[in-house]
């Protein structure tokens, strides 16, 4: 495994993050988050054939073998599993840390996210998340502006017994709740269990249609079998695609190639 191949798939230049500082971090982050989409297909196979999905296995070398040498996308646990390594193979304080989302269905560790230190303060980052992305760094017990996109982000203390943490957005007026999580360290394999059930529990919202989902210059993308979306600001544009709509979309608009891999 290359950190420089790693670079590479993500359109970075080594030189601009040789140094483990914040903004190599954020410069990484945004990079990631706008180069690797979110997608689900590995669980559900080929929404348009018969092919299966291949399933997830959480090590290194296979997320490795799956993002940087084939051009795939994952959801969290994937893409910040690895995106984890790259950040400590270039020398940043990394510790992964498990996160609830805030939803119907709150298994618990069922978000991976990172805490990265520098300087003493620990950053939330998160190149993991469906939309709406976290685009850089969120310092803990701070906010962010908003990006590009509109959205804004910030850190507080969580008034739940199960976190120390609560991660807010705000797309419009009002924010919302998006996942609590907490600063106890943990490897990569404390996430296999909620994994393997994300992955086959008929329950699982990742166990329906497929999804792919890539930021765009102002809000982002998203793929189903049968529908093609995009999203600004308060605003979305959809439109039905068919087999061959969509496997051109999948391979032009979010860069993968769902052939024979």
């Amino acid at each position: 495994m290359d950190p420089d191949r790693y670079l590479e798939r993500l359109a970075v230049d080594p030189d601009r993050v040789a140094d483990p500082t914040f903004q190599a971090l954020e410069r990484l982050q945004r990079a990631h988050v706008t180069s690797v989409p979110f997608e689900t297909l590995s669980i559900t196979g080929d929404p348009h054939g018969a092919r299966d999905g291949e399933g997830i296995v959480l090590s290194i070398p296979a997320l490795y073998e799956k993002v940087v040498e084939r051009h795939r996308g994952g959801f969290c646990f994937e893409l910040n599993g690895l995106f984890g390594w790259l950040l400590t193979e270039l020398g940043f304080d990394v510790t992964r840390v498990a996160a609830r989302m805030v939803s119907d269905l709150e298994l618990p560790a069922n978000h991976h996210p990172l805490l990265v230190t520098l300087n003493g303060d620990d950053h939330l980052v998160d190149a993991g998340m469906g939309a709406p992305m976290l685009r850089r760094p969120v310092p803990l017990g701070e906010s962010v502006d908003r990006d590009e996109a509109g959205v804004a982000w910030r850190t507080a203390d969580s008034d739940r017994p199960d976190a120390e943490y609560l991660l807010q957005y705000c797309e419009s007026d009002d924010w919302q709740d998006r996942y609590v999580f907490d600063s106890t360290r943990r490897e990569l394999d404390y996430f296999a269990a909620t994994c393997d059930y994300l992955q086959s529990a008929p329950e699982s919202g990742f166990t329906g249609d497929p999804v792919v989902v890539k930021p765009t210059p102002d809000g982002h993308a998203k793929l189903k079998p049968t529908v093609f979306s995009r999203t600004r600001g308060d605003e979305t544009d959809e439109q039905s695609v068919d087999e061959a709509e969509y496997r051109r979309l999948l391979r032009e608009t979010f860069g993968i190639e769902y052939g024979d891999q």
